[in-house]
């Protein structure tokens, strides 16, 4: 019974020991990953100016350098033009970056370049892999004014520690002055609007050629979307809610979507004539059963031409399938203002 305990004393001492090397060999691990990784360097070229006086050049690079030693982990290498050996200056490549990169032993390189435009100030900016020569980062962001330009270095600090473009980096305290205006829309999102066009039978409609149309739009538009009521008079009288999804905010703004309402198609109601059935003799007249009316679904598809403005430009391209009798489908294709 003791000679059991004894060795199981030795057992649960010997697992003890393990465990404790065990933690320290995790432990040392994790230290030596860490100091490895906090050691990687960045060397930040000399900036590169046009039109831009020097005392805003150089208070740039230092705002730069402060916002990526607090935001990084890396080890900031300030780089100037002095050592001509190492061709600082004039440097704003990847190519070049990266053999300057190899020569000083860091990890990455940061280039940047400020230019005047009128009364802003583009900064372009590219970030390299050293060992590799792989662009990491190649972007530009517009700074309203020189005032601005804290606030855009701040931006490019934030987008070398995330790895991310500026436009998709945008946090408090990194949101520039042009950024922040409003929308470019000059008023309300609400719309109002006529189309002009052609529908184009694709069945029923009585077998006619094209036909055509007048829409009345009542349109109001969210961010992403466009919703809003037609009125249309097309071969009869249409009335349908419709939603698109905008594909961008800019002036050329393609969408897409969908309708459903209600649709009154106007069909030929003259009497037909057939043969009498028993002695094909004597002709008679029917009228026709067949309702022209019913719902309606939509798919289209367009642009909106000078979509930031006031006036637009609508080009509407659709698919229409009544639910009637007729089942009377077709094209539309309509030019439109709002």
């Amino acid at each position: 019974m003791y000679v059991e305990w004894e060795i199981n004393l030795k057992r649960a001492g010997q697992v003890k020991v393990f465990i404790f090397l065990l933690s320290l060999s995790i432990f040392g691990f994790a230290q030596s990953f860490g100091q490895n990784n906090s050691g990687e360097s960045l060397a930040v070229l000399p900036f590169s100016a046009n039109g831009i006086d020097s005392i805003s050049v150089q208070t740039s690079e230092s705002i730069l350098i402060l916002e990526l030693t607090n935001r990084t982990k890396l080890n900031i290498i300030q780089l100037t033009p002095g050592n001509d050996s190492l061709y600082y200056s004039g440097c704003m490549d990847s190519k070049c970056a990266a053999e300057i990169g190899r020569k000083i032993g860091a990890a990455k390189v940061l280039g940047c370049k400020l230019a005047a435009l009128g009364n802003k100030i583009i900064v372009q900016y590219f970030l390299v892999d050293a060992l590799s020569g792989k662009e990491l980062l190649l972007d530009q962001i517009t700074s309203s004014s020189v005032e601005d330009l804290q606030t855009a270095m701040k931006r490019i600090a934030q987008s070398v520690a995330d790895s991310t473009p500026a436009s998709e980096d945008v946090a408090v305290g990194t949101i520039l002055k042009d950024e922040s205006k409003p929308s470019l829309r000059r008023s309300t999102r609400k719309n109002v609007g006529l189309s002009f066009g052609y529908l184009f039978p694709q069945n029923g409609y009585d077998d006619q050629g094209k036909i055509f149309l007048v829409d009345l739009r009542l349109d109001y538009e969210l961010k992403d979307y466009a919703v809003g009521m037609l009125f249309g008079i097309r071969q009869g009288f249409a009335m349908n809610v419709y939603g698109d999804y905008l594909f961008s905010q800019k002036d050329v703004a393609p969408y897409i979507g969908g309708a459903f309402g209600f649709h009154w198609v106007s069909h030929d109601s003259n009497p037909t004539m057939q043969l009498d059935g028993t002695t094909n003799t004597y002709p008679t007249y029917i009228n026709s059963n067949k309702r022209g009316d019913g719902f309606e679904v939509t798919a289209n598809t367009g642009l909106r031409i000078l979509h930031t403005y006031n006036f637009q430009i609508l080009l509407n391209l659709e698919f229409i399938y009544t639910l009637n009798d007729y089942n009377d489908s077709a094209i539309v294709f309509t030019i439109g203002f709002l």
